[in-house]
């Protein structure tokens, strides 16, 4: 027994450092190409303070608008005799300050960095030069609207943004603490485990902890991203984040403050928008092979003419050689992308799924297998016991015994036998209490060896138990005292109502599913034919569940495990995608996991895949449009069939065409 626990404790914490390796090493290639990015990241976008106002933003682009539209009437339109020569010249070069000197500064303090051919740096040097061959107006043109489309797709971040920012605004700051006869407002972070909280009508839970009132009616959607009423009775536990709805209730403190439930969704979200997916990082690498190549491409169409030409102009094809720069701007891949991921981990977050990063969605996307734990995945996990039967000792010595057991195990069906036990407990002294993964718990109650389990744990200890009890359908957990056989529980537990259209629903998207289970493989089979599963294995030890995973990746599948207890952590380590029931899930499988469905339904699991789906098509979408429309007018530009303006319209236009339908996913209904 020894070795199979301490088997199974390599193969968790195994688990878990691959698992830590591997986000470690996603985290330093994000960081990696973050740093090298000549685009900078989404952040480097604002280059304007974060608390600024729209107007004060616009304002300098607002300025070169007038100065220019007021040089275009003067040119064209209202002919001054005295706009001509250095006045002009000056006019258009204060039009273009304003705009243009955030963007040189940006393209100097690159080139300091190392990072030359920057998109700064393109463009300065494309306005620049159209002031060098006398085209004022399509310089300072172009850098404003260059700059405008900076500003729409900053703005269009920090929106993206909001969905995920708006979740920190849930964790309240304060606590009313019941002290003695007071009411003592203090620092959510300075309440202790064990203080009690006043929770008034309409007030935000600040901690987890237990409700000591006997009922109340709880808002739970800054968790659940459900907004139906839940009511709670005396003694259930209570997350931070919850909201008081009816009546004054009273919670004991059974969390510190950075170890809530809420406080751990919030540096998951806030870590995932820093992890980057495949595409992204690719598209990065992409643009800084890509931006220096049209910038040579840009001087050869400048100076080869030269070579071929007998009639070569050189203000003509420095004019073609400038467009060519302002189109190459890999502007609208490098923000448009990045957006759709935030876009889609804001969607998810609506919708009560936490992704720990946009490389989620990306392999949620293409999931074709779902593999289910039973017990508090596709089940409430919410056991009762249904009968005991007692063998060679009273019924109510065989139920104090294993209550008292079961006191020191954390698993849902201890729950159930210590709730039904409540009417028979009395002064026990338990000790050595001893857990055996997938089997059961040993230990001594009032000085006598307690094994309970299941009928692997009586085999394994050569104790032989009525045969008849393994062809009964549904959880059974036998109590042997002393070495003998002392009889048994039948446990049921319930199927949740939604697991059945969450089957379907997957199964509409071609999408396999399989359930694995420590639970005898009667009860398991049972589960299986009421949701119409595929396939269902029971009487699995963690590593056995190790072993079903790694033969189906075998087969080149992508496949994402569903799991809530301690000993899934191995098995969600090892999924492409791993996925932890949030609610009522261990903090060791929260940990592991690669998405959390944080109010426990299966159906979110659809959702998450359809978000995942739908990001990955705008990312798509987005990619074939900036590069159909840039090859375009890249080689129109080449030719000498397109301005400047066209070339604006290859830049900031489909920058902002990509933008809008990124944000799309936010309106999405899921």
């Amino acid at each position: 027994m020894t070795h199979k626990q301490d088997m199974d404790d390599k193969q968790v914490c195994c688990a878990l450092e691959e698992k830590k390796v591997n986000k470690a090493e996603q985290d330093a290639g994000c960081c990696s190409s973050h740093s090298e990015s000549e685009h900078h990241d989404e952040e480097d976008h604002d280059h304007f303070n974060g608390s600024e106002s729209t107007f004060r933003m616009f304002l300098p682009s607002i300025i070169s608008f007038i100065g220019l539209l007021i040089a275009l009437l003067f040119d064209n339109y209202v002919p001054q005799s005295w706009f001509n020569g250095w006045i002009r010249i000056v006019w258009y070069v204060i039009a273009y300050i304003p705009v243009g000197f955030p963007v040189l500064k940006e393209a100097y303090e690159s080139i300091r960095n190392g990072a030359v051919f920057s998109e700064f740096f393109l463009m300065g040097i494309a306005t620049l030069g159209a002031f060098g061959i006398g085209q004022y107006a399509e310089g300072v043109a172009v850098m404003l609207f260059y700059t405008i489309g900076e500003l729409f797709q900053m703005l269009a971040v920090r929106r993206a943004k909001s969905n995920i920012k708006s979740l920190l605004d849930q964790r309240p700051d304060v606590a009313n603490v019941i002290d003695g006869v007071n009411i003592v407002s203090k620092k959510a972070s300075e309440v202790t485990i064990g203080e009690i909280i006043e929770l008034k009508p309409g007030e935000k839970l600040a901690l987890d902890g237990k409700l000591l009132s006997d009922h109340a009616t709880f808002n739970t959607a800054a968790l659940t991203g459900e907004s139906k009423p839940d009511t709670k009775s005396k003694g259930e536990t209570i997350l931070a984040g919850m909201i008081n709805l009816n009546t004054v209730s009273q919670v004991e403190v059974t969390t510190a403050f950075s170890d809530s439930k809420l406080s751990k969704i919030l540096e998951m979200v806030q870590e995932a928008t820093v992890k980057k997916a495949p595409t992204e990082l690719f598209i990065r690498k992409f643009a800084k092979i890509y931006t220096p190549i049209v910038v040579y491409l840009a001087i050869a169409i400048c100076v080869l003419p030269m070579v071929f030409i007998d009639n070569y102009i050189f203000k003509d094809w420095l004019y073609r050689a400038l467009v060519f720069l302002v189109i190459s701007c890999p502007c609208a891949l490098v923000i448009s992308i990045p957006l759709g991921y935030f876009g889609g981990i804001g969607a998810a977050s609506k919708n009560g799924i936490l992704f720990k990063g946009s490389t989620f969605l990306d392999i949620i996307a293409s999931v074709k297998v779902v593999v289910f734990d039973k017990t508090g995945t596709l089940t409430k996990g919410v056991f009762k016991v249904q009968k005991v039967v007692a063998v060679g000792i009273t019924e109510a010595d065989l139920i104090r015994y294993t209550a008292a057991i079961e006191t020191k195990s954390t698993h849902p069906v201890g729950s159930a036998i210590i709730e039904f036990a409540k009417d028979h407990t009395k002064a026990t002294s338990v000790t050595e209490v001893k857990e055996i993964p997938g089997l059961g718990l040993k230990g001594f109650v009032d000085g006598k060896e307690i094994l309970v389990g299941n009928a692997k744990l009586m085999k394994n200890y050569n104790i032989t138990y009525d045969a008849e009890i393994d062809t009964i359908p549904f959880t059974i957990i036998l109590v042997a005292v002393n070495q003998k056989y002392a009889g048994y529980f039948i446990i049921a537990d319930e199927v949740k109502e939604d697991a059945k259209e969450a089957i379907r629903s997957l199964h509409k998207l071609n999408v396999e599913t399989i359930m694995l289970s420590g639970d005898n493989q009667s009860i398991v089979s049972v589960v299986a034919k009421e949701l119409n599963m595929e396939q269902a294995f029971g009487n699995l030890l963690p590593e056995n569940k190790v072993e079903k995973l790694e033969d189906l990746l075998k087969q080149n599948l992508s496949v994402a495990f569903v799991g809530d207890g301690v000993n899934d952590a191995p098995v969600i380590a090892l999924a492409n995608v791993g996925i932890a029931m949030g609610g009522l899930g261990s903090d060791a499988t929260i940990e592991t996991a690669d998405v959390v469905i944080q109010n426990d339904q299966p159906t979110k699991i659809y959702t998450a895949i359809n978000i995942g789906k739908k990001t990955k098509q705008i990312v798509w979408q987005n990619i074939f449009l900036a590069f159909t429309v840039k090859l375009i007018v890249l080689v129109m530009g080449a030719g000498g069939l397109a301005t400047m303006w066209e070339a604006v319209f290859a830049d900031v236009g489909v920058a902002l065409l990509a933008i809008l339908n990124a944000v799309r996913i936010q309106r999405i209904k899921f």
